[in-house]
């Protein structure tokens, strides 16, 4: 009996299951496991192997969403009166279905009001739906896209950001954008336009994001394709941030 044993062990572990390795080795350990029905047993082992895959899966997708706040949660925001959340319509949101639908949301609001923690938080939920995120802050991907018309990766760029299920732009409007950074932001967003979800945080309103393209043309375009079917959400009051923070200007986690 310990060959065989010893066997299965040898087999489960060539073939990398190793948390089913590890559970049939804890039942074979302790004798009580004995007495329970081999359909149980056998459960117990799959489960085991089920549950790591799943947990590794969940860690490759939050490690290559890149969010801002890895940490945030849609459960862990702060919803106090003075931010005037609507947490009825934020927990509608929290299944997801939007982005299967290839609808965008929109988080706006004041510096320091938890914009990207909210965005950072969707981007969580999604990654547990088994949906493909990526994060970016607006001005650093134009940037690489403008690198990426000199060295041959542009084309390359912009396939990749057609990809996930979830887009986060977070920051968009911290400056203007020139004609040659308004097309490429058209790209990003008419590649995606009724098929993949983008998700946009910024500290203008909606209603001034126009004067943030030199190209008004193209400004009419993205705004057609990104507002008018999306989901928006506000957050207000006092800034969230410990007043003794210095940091680069991303949001307070709540």
């Amino acid at each position: 009996m310990d060959e065989i044993i010893n066997q299965t062990i040898d087999k489960l572990n060539s073939m990398k299951l190793r948390a089913m390795e590890q559970e049939y080795r804890r039942q074979v350990e302790l004798p009580a496991n004995a007495t329970l029905p081999f359909d149980e047993r056998l459960a117990m082992i799959v489960d085991a192997e089920w549950l790591a895959k799943s947990n590794n899966r969940l860690r490759r997708f939050l490690r290559e969403a890149n969010l801002r706040d890895p940490s945030a949660n849609l459960e862990d925001i702060n919803f106090e009166p003075s931010r005037k959340l609507d947490k009825a319509a934020i927990l509608r949101l929290a299944d997801c279905a939007w982005i299967k639908e290839g609808r965008d949301l929109i988080v706006t609001g004041a510096t320091g009001t938890g914009k990207t923690y909210i965005v950072s938080a969707f981007g969580n939920a999604a990654c547990r739906k088994n949906l493909k995120v990526r994060s970016y802050r607006v001005n650093r991907l134009l940037t690489d896209l403008a690198i990426g018309r000199g060295d041959g990766s542009y084309n390359r760029l912009l396939n990749d950001l057609k990809k996930p299920d979830l887009l986060i732009l977070d920051d968009f409007g911290m400056s203007p954008l020139d004609p040659t950074a308004c097309r490429d932001l058209l790209e990003v967003v008419d590649d995606r336009h009724g098929r993949k979800s983008i998700a946009i945080s910024a500290q203008l309103p909606v209603a001034d994001w126009h004067g943030v393209f030199e190209d008004a043309t193209i400004a009419d375009a993205v705004l057609d394709r990104l507002v008018n079917n999306a989901h928006r959400i506000e957050p207000k009051g006092p800034s969230l941030r410990p007043q003794n923070l210095n940091n680069d200007g991303g949001d307070s986690k709540t």
